[in-house]
C-alpha cells in the first residue's frame, strides 16, 4: 500500500462498470451541450495537453489574457453550462463530507499522450470543502506531494472507477497525471481518460 498525503484518499472501484456507463452517458450529454476545448496557460498562451468542459453552475477556464478563473458561461459558446448529473451529486454526498452541493465539475479529457503537471486546485474561496475526482477510461499514473513545491511525492495507479478525496490537510496538495495508460479499459469510444473533478467555488452564505 502507498501512504498517501494526509487528507488524501484513494477509493478504489468506488463505481461499479453500470455505474460507469450510465456516468459516461451523462458525459456525452453535458458535451453535446457544452463542446470541449482546449484550454490555454495565463500570458504565455501556450495549449494545455488535455481538452476540458465543464458542467454546474460555474466553469473553470483558462486562457492567455484572462488566466485561471471560474465563470458561468462556456468561453467558446457563450452559454450557460450544463448542470451537473444527479450521479455525480449523489456521489459528492455520499463522499464529501461536506454539507453544501458542488458548484462545479470540470470535465478533463486525456487523449493517450497527455498529462497534467503538478499544480494546486487554489482557485476557489471555500478551501473548507473538498475536491473529489473521478477516474473514467483508461488508466492513468496520479502523482500526488505535499501542499509545498518540490517536495516528496508519491505515485498511484488510478484505474476506470477509481475515485481520489483531497480534503483537510491535503485541500492544497500538489497533484498531478504523469501518464496515461492506453488500452487498459474499453469504457470509452476511443482511447483516452475522462477526469471528472467536483468542486465547491464559493463560500456558503451564513
Amino acid at each position: 500500500m502507498t501512504e498517501l498525503p494526509s487528507g488524501v484518499r484513494h477509493v478504489a472501484n468506488y463505481l461499479t462498470p453500470a455505474d460507469q456507463a450510465a456516468l459516461v452517458d451523462d458525459i456525452r450529454a453535458v458535451v453535446a451541450e457544452a463542446p470541449l476545448y482546449t484550454p490555454a496557460m495565463p500570458r504565455t498562451g501556450k495549449p494545455l495537453s488535455v481538452r476540458m468542459t465543464n458542467c454546474g453552475a460555474l466553469g473553470w477556464v483558462t486562457d492567455r489574457d484572462g488566466g485561471y478563473r471560474y465563470q458561468p458561461t462556456h468561453p467558446a459558446t457563450g452559454r450557460p453550462w450544463p448542470s451537473i448529473p444527479p450521479l455525480l451529486t449523489a456521489i459528492w454526498n455520499a463522499l464529501s463530507g461536506y454539507p453544501h452541493p458542488p458548484e462545479a465539475c470540470l470535465v478533463n479529457f486525456y487523449a493517450p499522450g497527455a498529462r497534467m503537471g503538478l499544480h494546486q486546485d487554489r482557485d476557489e474561496d471555500e478551501f473548507a470543502a473538498p475536491v473529489l475526482s473521478i477516474s473514467l477510461g483508461d488508466a492513468c499514473l496520479f502523482r500526488v506531494g505535499g501542499t509545498q513545491r518540490g517536495g516528496r511525492t508519491v505515485s498511484i495507479r488510478l484505474e476506470s472507477g477509481d475515485l481520489v478525496v483531497l480534503g483537510g490537510a491535503g485541500r492544497l496538495c500538489y497533484h498531478g497525471v504523469d501518464r496515461i495508460y492506453p488500452g487498459t479499459s474499453d469504457l470509452l469510444r476511443q482511447p483516452g481518460r475522462i477526469n471528472l473533478t467536483l468542486r465547491r467555488v464559493t463560500r456558503p452564505k451564513p
